[in-house]
């Protein structure tokens, strides 16, 4: 798990696979992402305009890779780089606290997204 920023404005962060590379791989893959424009430091700051996306194995938490968009990227993936480390999913980041607010919510919001897109229906 080496992570990489390039430090333009906004910054650009990734670790592990893109979409095209878990094609390539032949990985059956889900896409979760968030945008920064519901996150209250992003309002707070007037940056409304990036995103976290974030590649996990078909039906579960497992990252497998993510890419950030966004101010202050680089220091955002460290909860990502952690958790794909030691195994631990998107479920872990949700249940982590972060200060409120800060950009490091970010990550528990795309956590919260993908448990959204795969919570129980109910008829």
């Amino acid at each position: 798990m080496i992570p990489w920023t390039t430090f333009i404005d906004p910054e650009v962060a990734r670790v592990g696979l893109n979409e095209q590379e878990a094609i390539d791989k032949g990985i059956d893959f889900e896409v979760t992402r968030y945008d920064f424009k519901e996150l209250d430091r992003a309002i707070t700051d007037s940056v409304a305009k990036d995103f976290i996306k974030v590649i996990t194995a078909k039906g579960k938490d497992k990252t497998l890779g993510v890419t950030i968009v966004a101010e202050h990227a680089g220091d955002l993936m460290s909860d990502f780089v952690l958790a794909m480390k030691h195994g631990l999913g998107l479920n872990k980041i949700l249940g982590t606290i972060h200060t409120y607010p800060t950009w490091a919510e970010g990550n528990k919001y795309v956590a919260g997204e993908w448990k959204r897109n795969h919570a129980p229906t109910r008829y």
